[in-house]
């Protein structure tokens, strides 16, 4: 946990009294690579802390899996709206890697949401995971494929990068995977 301690104090200072309210909730979990952390339609149980891995988030649009986005530790993480509200997922989570979770329920978040650092925390995450939502969607519309992929080199390192398959990268930059191959090519042959 004192990963997580260092991971919150970039947002917000915890004083130790309040981290020892939050520390005593979380309990660790794994999940192998291609293993799924939420189903499409389940509801989504737990707000993770996420220590180690890769995962990717997403959805099937008429029978067609689509990548919506990837997440990398150190971060925080859930199927929002299912967490809020409990009702079924309208996405599924799926580690791409060997992943080491902590996690805690909504009944255990509510109690967490007493805290005001936690608040202040959580506010400054959620403002910040907004803003890359908003970026990214302006992004795909406004970039063509070979920007967004040379932002996602930009914004990743090359070995996480190259740990997602090529079909999910495809899938999330909205191309086919034959033309992601040639981006890759001209860009390699451009550098």
């Amino acid at each position: 946990m004192d990963n997580f301690r260092k991971y919150i104090h970039t947002y917000h200072y915890i004083p130790d009294g309040d981290w020892c309210l939050i520390e005593k909730e979380f309990e660790q979990v794994r999940f192998r690579k291609n293993e799924m952390i939420l189903e499409e339609g389940a509801i989504c149980r737990f707000f993770y802390f996420f220590e180690k891995g890769l995962v990717r988030f997403c959805c099937n649009v008429d029978g067609e899996d689509v990548t919506k986005m990837f997440c990398v530790a150190p971060y925080c993480f859930t199927s929002k709206v299912s967490f809020r509200n409990q009702t079924p997922a309208h996405e599924s989570i799926q580690a791409l890697d060997d992943c080491i979770l902590w996690q805690i329920t909504y009944d255990q978040y509510k109690k967490l949401e007493q805290i005001n650092s936690w608040n202040i925390f959580m506010r400054k995450l959620l403002n910040e995971i907004q803003e890359f939502v908003e970026n990214r969607l302006l992004e795909s519309k406004v970039f063509t494929a070979e920007k967004n992929y040379e932002n996602l080199l930009k914004r990743y390192p090359a070995s996480l990068i190259h740990k997602i398959p090529l079909k999910y990268l495809a899938s999330f930059l909205g191309v086919a995977p034959q033309s992601l191959s040639r981006i890759r090519n001209k860009l390699h042959h451009k550098h």
